[in-house]
């Protein structure tokens, strides 16, 4: 359970329940007994039906009502209205869809409303509590990760501080306590010392490092003091090496399972038995970038080697010490095939967003080697077109999907063609256009700009005025160079965010792909102008007059 504040009103809970074996939903019938997504029938429970017609009925918005909140670009941002359904239909991307039938509608206040604009509710609970309460049958991991991100993400808010131009100090914790935004319920609940969240279970978060590479926190000039007690101090990690030497009843568990039966004493950072109440504890490996390469096969090992005493142990494979963990995988015949590649993507869908994943294909795709890239594809399909498709539908999800990482192909000289990928009909730059809100642009250029230092404020007035000044003696190339950290990316976000609240599309270009992902919608110049990947004296860009691409 997790309890967030609205700026405008009283709190509301966030809640995920995990049901036992004997009551788990397995069926549509299952579904309809718990949800509902349609009027009730006045006739036979008229309280029921005043209170969804007061609580549970969206909008409504579209062309109905093109100013409500919930409208995006001319469209429901949630996906109303719904389509009429004879019948629920089980998990389609992590959530069922509703039975809405066709029925006649009913007045609400000045509109008429049927099935298709009642949001999914739960009848008992309805008319116990007696307000919008929102009940779904989540079958995804992916609820998980939304509850937490959405909890923790804090509000809008902006701090601003006087300085000494040039001086830069800024103080994360006091713009925490001084810039955040504290409503009057939320107020009353943190006095109150009122839970904000509640967790079932106690997760502990195990140490996955290289030898001698454990982190190590210090102040500065106090570096070689925190090396002296950091080659004092042990790791969950080294301390488990110890523990399987000294005590043969912990061989036979694994890394992620100590914790359920020892507890890890921070003081004299070893692990202890438990003497109770280690059902409710949960060991966690965190999840180890596959670009990382020694320290992802390390923590594959982990997951499945118990009694390790050291790390050369870890390196042993039927008495034969290898000089790399990848050799020890490879050995440990886990890296057959690419169920490798399939369980990197499995772990980051967990935790990370559709994009993120998408960047990690496409490295997988240039560094890794991959027997079938198509049946990757095909395999996390849903966890890659996530964002594309909540956004658009589910039929043009992954053709976007597609264009975007046809896009960061380019970086490793690959193609969706020579991947044997489907290729999508519309070139990148046209689909990933999104149409932007220009109030919401020119809100974050006004931001942006009040930011900015006298330097950044001079060169973004010079570029500004290079763009909107079309004589023909106004230079239209400029080269901006700083060292790292003086703030050039956040000029260029600036510019970028001033052009399009003045109504008008700017695409931003890099000459690599991880410079283009620091642009707000960047692109490559490959991907752009169509620049060949092996390029000579003779070579052209294969830009087409008249095309989408060219009016762009």
């Amino acid at each position: 359970m997790l309890l967030s504040s609205k700026k405008r009103g009283l709190p509301h809970a966030h809640i995920l329940l995990t049901l036992d074996s004997e009551s788990k939903i397995r069926t549509k019938d299952d579904i309809d007994k718990i949800v509902s997504a349609e009027l009730p029938d006045p006739c036979t429970d008229l309280r029921l039906f005043q209170i969804v017609t007061k609580c549970m009925v969206h909008g409504p918005c579209g062309t109905i009502n093109i100013n409500s909140p919930c409208m995006r670009d001319g469209q429901c941002c949630k996906s109303f209205p719904k389509q009429f359904k004879d019948d629920t239909e089980e998990n389609v991307n992590g959530y069922p869809i509703y039975r809405r039938r066709a029925t006649e509608p009913v007045q609400v206040g000045k509109y008429s409303i049927d099935n298709r604009w009642v949001v999914p509710y739960n009848p008992w609970l309805l008319k116990k509590f007696n307000a919008h309460i929102n009940v779904e049958v989540c079958a995804s991991v992916k609820s998980v990760k939304y509850l937490y991100k959405y909890v923790y993400k804090g509000h809008d808010a902006a701090s601003v501080k006087i300085q000494k131009e040039g001086a830069l100090d800024h103080d994360e914790i006091l713009s925490f306590v001084e810039g955040r935004y504290v409503s009057t319920p939320e107020a009353m609940w943190r006095l109150n010392e009122f839970n904000l969240s509640h967790k079932s279970h106690t997760v502990v978060r195990l140490a996955v490092h290289l030898p001698q590479q454990q982190p190590i926190v210090y102040q500065d000039g106090q570096e070689a003091q925190a090396i002296e007690r950091a080659a004092l101090r042990k790791t969950t990690l080294t301390s488990w090496f110890e523990l399987n030497k000294n005590d043969p009843s912990a061989h036979n568990i694994s890394y992620s399972d100590i914790p359920q039966y020892y507890m890890f004493d921070k003081s004299t950072t070893n692990w202890k038995k438990r003497q109770r109440g280690g059902q409710n504890v949960i060991g966690r490996l965190p999840v180890v970038s596959i670009l990382d390469i020694e320290r992802y096969y390390l923590w594959m090992l982990l997951l499945r080697k118990s009694g390790a005493i050291s790390f050369d142990d870890i390196l042993t494979v039927n008495g034969l010490r290898y000089i790399t963990f990848q050799q020890a995988c490879q050995e440990y015949g886990l890296l057959r095939g690419d169920q490798q590649w399939h369980d990197a993507l499995n772990d980051t869908a967990q935790f990370h967003s559709p994009r993120q994943l998408r960047m990690l294909f496409a490295m997988i795709c240039g560094f890794g080697e991959v027997e079938d890239v198509p049946d990757l594809w095909v395999q996390h399909q849903v966890s890659l077109c996530d964002d594309f498709v909540h956004r658009y539908s589910e039929q043009t999800g992954p053709h976007y999907a597609l264009a975007d990482i046809e896009e960061l192909l380019t970086s490793y000289n690959l193609s969706l063609q020579k991947l044997h990928l489907p290729t999508v009909d519309l070139p990148a730059s046209v689909l990933e256009r999104v149409n932007f809100d220009v109030v919401e642009e020119q809100d974050k250029a006004n931001s942006y700009t009040m930011q900015l230092n006298s330097e950044q404020r001079n060169v973004v007035e010079i570029l500004l005025s290079a763009v909107y000044n079309n004589a023909a003696d106004t230079p239209k190339c400029y080269f901006l160079a700083g060292p790292a950290g003086t703030g050039k990316t956040f000029v260029y976000s600036t510019l970028l965010h001033t052009i399009r609240g003045r109504g008008d599309d700017v695409i931003p270009v890099a000459s690599t792909g991880i410079a283009a992902t620091l642009l707000i919608r960047g692109r490559t110049a490959h991907s752009v102008f169509k620049i060949p990947i092996d390029l000579n004296a003779t070579s052209t860009c294969n830009l087409k007059p008249n095309t989408k691409e060219a009016d762009m």
